[in-house]
C-alpha cells in the first residue's frame, strides 16, 4: 500500500480523530495526547500511525481499536492503525489543551518539560488549590505513567502525570 494523500482530507480525519478518548484518561482524546503521528491516504484505505506513551503501554490496543471504530462508522474503508515507536512520545507532545483538561480533571499536568524532568528540576502544582508546596508520596500513581502526590497547604492528594 503506497500512500496518495492527495485523495482524502486530512483534517477531515483529525476531527474525527478529535473523539475518541484516551481510555485511561477519558477527560483526553488521542490528539490532546499527541499519540497520533501521522494520517495517510492509501490506495486502499486510510493509515493513522500512532506512538505509545511508553513501551508496553496496555492502552494501545484499545485506542488502535477505537480508531478503527471511529473512522469506520465516519464512512472510511480499509482503516489501518499503524504503531511508530521513534521518534519516542514524549509528554512535551501533550497539547496545551489537553494539560488544561488534565488540571481541570484533577490530575497535576506535566510540569516542565521532559528535560527539566530528567535534570530533577521539576515543580508539580496542586490541581486543587494551584500550590505548588507538594510532596511525592509515591513514583506510582493510578496507572504507570502518573505519580501520587499530595499537597502541604490543602492535604488533598492527587496524581501528576509524569514528564517523559
Amino acid at each position: 500500500m503506497e500512500p496518495n494523500n492527495a485523495t482524502g482530507d486530512i483534517e477531515a480525519v483529525r476531527q474525527v480523530l478529535e473523539q475518541v478518548k484516551d481510555p485511561e484518561i477519558p477527560v483526553l482524546t488521542i490528539e490532546d495526547m499527541g499519540i497520533v503521528r501521522g494520517i495517510a491516504f492509501l490506495a486502499d484505505g486510510v493509515q493513522v500511525s500512532i506512538t505509545p506513551t511508553y513501551s508496553g503501554c496496555p492502552a494501545m490496543d484499545t485506542i488502535a481499536e477505537d480508531i478503527q471504530v471511529a473512522l469506520t462508522l465516519h464512512g472510511y474503508k480499509d482503516v489501518n492503525v499503524k504503531t511508530v515507536l521513534t521518534p519516542a512520545w514524549s509528554t512535551d507532545l501533550i497539547s496545551e489543551n489537553g494539560k488544561k483538561k488534565l488540571e481541570e480533571f484533577g490530575i497535576a499536568p506535566p510540569s516542565s518539560s521532559a528535560k527539566a524532568a530528567l535534570l530533577g528540576r521539576e515543580t508539580v502544582r496542586c490541581p486543587q488549590c494551584k500550590s505548588e508546596n507538594t510532596e511525592k508520596v509515591s513514583e506510582f500513581g493510578s496507572t504507570a505513567c502518573k505519580a501520587l502526590y499530595k499537597c502541604v497547604d490543602c492535604l488533598e492528594p492527587f496524581d501528576y502525570f509524569k514528564c517523559v
